[in-house]
């Protein structure tokens, strides 16, 4: 059996570099490690962590392809963050201008979420732990 520690990062290609940047950094509060730009691909790669710990990739593309959101497509699913309050979390994001689903509760572990969109429409979601 393979002998995995745990998953090290989620990487998502933006369609608008600066957009996402700010979103994932301004609006989500993730943290900056390293930012480069590949000349020879015309990509930026964006390494963001939250808390220390490094878990997203941004890269930028000439022209990608859009993402299928709904109906429902195969590839990922939403990004999902642990948070503490969920109607803070929830009160929070709405003051910044961010479109909020209503909070729900999952019938299988009773754990109140809601989900947004990030700029390209990749389901994020806030899962109360």
């Amino acid at each position: 059996m393979l002998q995995l520690n745990k998953i090290h990062h989620i990487a998502i290609i933006v369609s608008d570099y600066e957009k996402s940047k700010r979103f994932y950094t301004e609006i989500l509060g993730l943290n900056i490690i390293r930012e480069i730009y590949r000349e020879e691909r015309e990509s930026y790669k964006l390494d963001l962590s939250l808390k220390g710990t490094f878990v997203l990739e941004l890269f930028s593309f000439p022209e990608p392809p859009k993402r299928p959101s709904t109906p429902e497509a195969c590839g990922l699913r939403h990004l999902a963050f642990e948070v503490n309050n969920i109607e803070l979390t929830h009160n929070t994001l709405t003051s910044k201008g961010i479109i909020c689903e209503t909070i729900r509760t999952d019938i299988h572990t009773d754990k109140r979420y809601f989900f947004i969109a990030d700029p390209d429409g990749l389901p994020v979601e806030f899962y109360e732990i």
